[in-house]
């Protein structure tokens, strides 16, 4: 039977199929702590547990949705925090952290300046870093008290990726940008498995150049608050905060070095310094701006990096970067042909009345499953990114297992029918059933009756010869889809 007639029989006909954006919603995993801005999880961890970065020098782990009263590391002593743009700045565990027990700490010291520490879990309790253990690696003198980046995250390459801010002031008063005696306004690339405190990667574009420190990769940056790198493809994404006028959303392929993001003469894809007739010759522009002024829920003025979506929960969500604005509260997303965004969605009619009644976003992070976190400074909590409406939940399934599926939000005592792909993503309208399935090639795997409150279970059980197998499954009701779960068979 083919599956339109499937999903007639199952769930009744008329209408006509109009294919729909996932609908998003958010679910909140902590609350009241002390501006949380970063989450992250442990190599090793499943998703149950994840790592909140907290400005005041506090790294919390929340597992299961629950915080454990005891910080991983406090290093608030070592930190100064004016409320704003100092404090802990990022952190990243080492790939082989489950190994070496190694993570990374970037902050602003008491002295003002930009520092880059090395910690090793305790050797006993996995809940507990050694503050003990610090090793300084670099330290940055910051001319004023703004604008310090402090993004990191470990490259396919196996080195170290750091996004370092201006250093502050009005229109960057120092050049920090421009200048190639200075590590401010840069990404850089270094290598902590080299040698103490670090190596210089084979490969950085200014090794040998008198006039440039060895360990830039990227010049040109303002502020670049939050980022990403792509755990595909190893693009890297951030949101560089702007001066007066435009926020931009950065991108980096892959391996490229000795980009220029064009920061003082540029802000966005506008002269800046100069304000008019600029030689933006051999820049990289943004691949999005968007102005300070009023949106549709507040003023837009600071741009907050986010994350690349490459969760199971969400396959039609793939290659999203997700990042928002700290003042409107707004999230937005896009993919992109690498020259500008595709597919631009703006997501504050979903997101931003979920994250509560005051929203500052001020961080996103991701779990073990690739799924998205938000954090809102207002209220201290930190949000997961789920699917809204009707939502599919697969377990991970196993070769010549049984697994139970679950379904909720959806029509109450009706049937519903639960279809798999090994072909992928598509488009599958399904006119009698009102519905189009975002797979390709769909098959029948079950079907049954929602409860009272519109949820079920659906045991399935594994062919063994599915094993190594891809899977993507979704759900539907009569004028209703799932999201859909990516899956691959153990």
């Amino acid at each position: 039977m083919r599956p339109a007639s499937l999903i007639l029989c199952l769930i009744g006909s008329a209408g006509s199929a109009a294919a729909q954006q996932q609908p998003l919603t958010t679910e909140q995993v902590a609350i009241g702590l002390n501006t949380p801005h970063w989450v992250c999880a442990a190599p090793g961890d499943d998703a149950s547990r994840i790592f909140v970065l907290t400005h005041w020098g506090r790294i919390r782990i929340v597992e299961n949705d629950v915080i454990n009263p005891t910080p991983f590391l406090d290093i608030h002593a070592l930190v100064t925090f004016d409320g704003n743009e100092q404090g802990t700045l990022g952190m990243v565990f080492h790939p082989d952290y489950a190994q070496n027990r190694t993570f990374y700490v970037t902050y602003v010291d008491v002295n003002g300046d930009w520092v880059l520490a090395r910690y090793l879990r305790d050797a006993i309790d996995p809940n507990l870093g050694d503050p003990a253990s610090a090793q300084i690696l670099l330290t940055i003198p910051h001319p004023i008290i703004w604008h310090h980046g402090g993004w990191m995250e470990f490259g396919q390459d196996g080195y170290l990726y750091i996004a370092t801010g201006d250093g502050g002031g009005v229109g960057d008063p120092y050049d920090s940008g421009q200048r190639g005696d200075t590590l401010l306004g840069k990404l850089l690339r270094i290598d902590v498995d080299g040698g103490f405190p670090y190596a210089i990667p084979p490969g950085n574009p200014y090794v040998g150049d008198p006039l440039v420190l060895d360990e830039i990769w990227a010049f040109g940056l303002r502020n670049p608050w939050r980022g990403d790198m792509d755990d595909l493809t190893g693009d890297i994404w951030f949101g560089d905060v702007g001066q007066d006028t435009w926020e931009e959303l950065d991108y980096l392929p892959a391996g490229q070095a000795g980009a220029n993001f064009g920061w003082r003469i540029v802000e966005g894809f506008h002269c800046y310094a100069p304000p008019v007739g600029c030689n933006q010759a051999g820049m990289t522009p943004p691949i999005h701006e968007y102005q300070h002024a009023n949106g549709p829920v507040g003023y837009r003025c600071s741009i907050t990096g986010g994350h690349v979506y490459r969760g199971r929960a969400m396959a039609t969500m793939q290659g999203r970067f997700f990042f928002g604005d700290y003042c409107s509260g707004e999230i937005f997303s896009t993919r992109t042909d690498g020259l500008g965004t595709v597919d631009f969605r703006e997501h504050y009619a979903e997101l931003t009345g979920a994250l509560g009644p005051n929203v500052n976003v001020v961080g996103f992070g991701q779990d073990a499953d690739g799924e998205i976190y938000v954090c809102n400074q207002a209220d201290g909590s930190v949000h997961r990114i789920v699917p809204a409406g009707l939502r599919l939940r697969v377990p991970q399934l196993l070769a010549g297992g049984a697994g139970a599926l679950s379904l909720e939000g959806g029509k109450r005592s009706q049937p519903y029918a639960i279809l798999y792909s090994l072909s992928g993503l598509g488009s599958t309208p399904v006119p009698p059933a009102n519905v189009v399935l975002d797979l390709a090639l769909p098959s029948l795997l079950g079907r049954g009756m929602t409860n009272a409150l519109g949820g079920a279970v659906h045991a399935v059980t594994v062919p063994p010869s599915a094993a190594g197998r891809s899977v993507w499954v979704q759900a539907a009701q009569h004028g209703l889809t799932s999201n859909v779960v990516a899956e691959t068979v153990d």
